[in-house]
């Protein structure tokens, strides 16, 4: 191997990295609250993740899909998470019972689709996810990422109004990354994520300088339960098994989504494998306390920004994303990353998201009867995401983390529409007769 090509191949890894942090520190902080934990919990929670999202990254690109997708903790049990965390003294549980109880689910949930996976549920699923539902997926997904991102931007992840230094500066982070993506040099193109990343990171230190603050390190990697020590609830078990099932159509639309990027066809066997490391994952998580794993859709939208399809690069990622959680000082300063940085570049590379929804609907006719197909997915999946998640607390709480998920509803109706309704039948227009109303 060349120097060049070894040096792009580590920039390009060190591209992951941040992409793996931006993705990945919210989920320990946020947990760690709702489940009122110590700062010192909180920090070796965050080491964990950090480590064992590097470990899931390399091996899903070595042994399971084989592709470079990043296999990070699912929102999807993130938000079933924090909102059974919620409605936890409603319902007269203690937090640390129900810590105990999801993991117990986690670990079931997590065996389950291993044997699931070894069965073959990925040639099931696969027939399932046309393109219309791959649109759905991609529409809603942008939608609801953006939506977060630019909270992030307007400093509004920290506070109730506009923040416009904030504002203003991210706006010129976005300016600066989308014109490097359009007309920046190949070479620079390729690593705009992590210009705009680096660049932003310096100049709000030196604009914007932040207080220090005192953040404890802990070095307690393998603490077992911390959540609480396991107890049987036989809702939470079927809460997270139905939550463990409806998690794997991230599975099918990650690896259903990159074959049209890399030009490629998935085999079963690499269904299989994928499926397999992700039960895994679930188990790993429920003993050490960490968000379940799923494949991120959202690499989509990376790698169509970075235009590097290797594998390498997220392994070198996914091996220095390991040491970062394993040296605490350097798990401390990038930690001091701002959020508003982090999320103005993702907006850019997220948008690519949408471009991936429109490809898919390529050669599908629509006209006033089939448009039923995609627009009533998407449509209803934006208006749940916009209703607070608590408005949903008086449905039961087994099926709340499905129902107050856009995303999830969107996918699930479009999965329903699209195989119970012949829309080839209605694809001719309806002729002027039928259209008067009498």
């Amino acid at each position: 191997m060349s120097r060049k090509h070894s040096t792009t191949m580590f920039l390009a890894g060190l591209q992951w990295l941040f992409f793996m942090f931006a993705n990945t520190v919210v989920i320990p902080l946020t947990i760690g609250d709702a489940f009122d934990l110590s700062a010192g919990e909180v920090a070796s929670s965050m080491q964990r993740a950090f480590i064992y999202t590097g470990t899931a990254c390399i091996l899903q690109a070595l042994f399971g899909h084989k592709y470079p997708l990043m296999e990070g903790q699912s929102g999807l049990w993130w938000g079933a998470i924090l909102s059974l965390c919620a409605s936890a003294s409603s319902a007269g549980i203690s937090l640390e019972e129900l810590g105990g109880g999801l993991a117990l689910g986690i670990i079931g949930s997590g065996v389950l689709v291993m044997i699931l996976g070894v069965l073959g549920m990925g040639t099931v699923l696969k027939r399932l996810f046309t393109p219309v539902v791959m649109s759905t997926v991609l529409f809603l997904l942008a939608s609801q990422l953006i939506v977060i991102f630019t909270k992030g931007m307007l400093g509004l992840s920290t506070g109730e109004q506009i923040d416009i230094p904030t504002a203003g500066f991210s706006i010129l982070l976005i300016i600066l990354v989308v014109w490097i993506n359009l007309k920046g040099p190949g070479v620079i193109r390729n690593f705009s994520i992590l210009i705009g990343i680096v660049t932003g990171w310096v100049v709000h230190a030196v604009f914007f300088p932040a207080p220090a603050a005192n953040v404890s390190a802990s070095t307690e990697f393998f603490e077992l339960f911390p959540w609480g020590k396991p107890s049987f609830s036989l809702g939470l078990i079927l809460m997270t098994v139905i939550t463990g099932l409806v998690n794997t159509t991230n599975t099918m639309a990650s690896i259903k989504g990159v074959e049209p990027i890399l030009k490629t066809s998935t085999t079963d066997n690499q269904y299989r494998r994928s499926f397999v490391l992700t039960g895994i994952n679930s188990i790993v998580s429920g003993l050490f306390g960490m968000v379940p794993y799923a494949p991120y859709i959202s690499s989509l939208g990376f790698l169509q920004s970075t235009l590097i399809f290797e594998r390498a690069p997220i392994i070198i990622g996914g091996a220095m994303f390991i040491v970062l959680g394993l040296v605490p000082a350097l798990s401390n300063l990038f930690s001091t990353m701002p959020i508003s940085v982090g999320d103005a570049v993702l907006f850019v590379a997220y948008l690519q998201l949408f471009s991936g929804a429109l490809t898919n609907l390529n050669g599908i006719p629509f006209n006033q009867r089939t448009i039923y197909r995609i627009a009533a997915p998407v449509l209803l999946g934006i208006a749940i995401m916009n209703i607070p998640s608590e408005m949903f607390s008086s449905l039961p709480m087994l099926v709340q983390p499905l129902l107050s998920s856009g995303l999830l509803v969107g996918i699930l109706l479009a999965i329903i529409l699209e195989n119970t309704i012949n829309w080839n039948k209605l694809e001719n227009p309806v002729p002027n007769a039928e259209r008067k109303i009498s």
